[in-house]
């Protein structure tokens, strides 16, 4: 195990960051799930959220998107202190949200539901288009009309054309037939690696989402309780059976 000292340092300055969160605790009602995690992330970095179910992972998510109530610390993007605001207004200040819900418009066309919520910047509704051909090809079809996987596509597609500056996915290939996670992890292998968008995955498959991320976090009872890079992580099985059980690491 790393020390506590040690852990999330790899941001080398305050300049480079774009997240920091500083000794949170956030939960539901009365109960606390995080009881004082802190970690950075670099500009243009990619974050694999690993751990147990119940470990705290989609808790983190929801504080940094803030739907969780939070009983202590601070949440800063890009240098702003974020942690007052809203969920909409942490949205316009640059958090892009796909959550396991999904949340799409189901009464809305897919071409209605990106230009909806679209915002200035390098990603638009044609872009979206490029990156995910199906979403074209059914631009006319409401939200309920699509496929699970088409659902999900318009999901972070949506996230995209708010042009965020994180990116939150959680949960990204949770009941997604094997083409579609194929095409899902081809997108975001994309977006992250020649795109350079930063982002925070949370998901099961650890050796998948190991694949496309720089570094990796495992989480513990609401606690960074290692931390690595991915590929580093991918080559070390011995840890992914610890902290993940051995069924879990045999089966990504």
């Amino acid at each position: 195990m790393i020390p506590a000292s040690a852990r999330f340092t790899w941001a080398s300055a305050p300049m480079t960051e774009i997240l920091r969160i500083e000794n949170l605790r956030a939960g539901y009602g009365e109960a606390v799930v995080l009881p004082g995690l802190s970690l950075a992330l670099e500009r243009g970095q990619s974050l694999a959220l690993l751990g147990r179910n119940g470990m705290g992972k989609t808790t983190l998510v929801n504080s940094i998107v803030g739907v969780t109530r939070r009983f202590g610390g601070k949440i800063v993007l890009d240098g702003k202190d974020i942690t007052a605001l809203r969920p909409d207004q942490r949205a316009l200040a640059g958090i892009g949200w796909v959550p396991q819900e999904r949340n799409i418009f189901k009464s809305l066309t897919v071409t209605e539901n990106l230009s909806a919520v679209a915002l200035p910047g390098n990603w638009n509704v044609e872009r979206v288009f490029e990156m995910f051909p199906r979403l074209k090809e059914r631009r006319y079809n409401l939200g309920n009309q699509l496929s699970g996987g088409e659902q999900q596509m318009l999901a972070v597609g949506r996230s995209l054309v708010l042009n965020p500056k994180l990116l939150l996915l959680d949960e990204p290939l949770e009941g997604l037939a094997p083409i579609i996670v194929d095409e899902l992890l081809a997108a975001l292998r994309r977006i992250i690696a020649e795109e350079k968008l930063s982002a925070i995955l949370v998901e099961q498959n650890a050796q998948k989402i190991l694949g496309v991320t720089d570094r990796a976090a495992i989480l513990e009872r609401g606690a960074v309780v290692h931390e690595a890079a991915s590929a580093d992580l991918r080559k070390q099985p011995q840890i992914l059976e610890s902290y993940l059980g051995v069924g879990k690491a045999k089966r990504a």
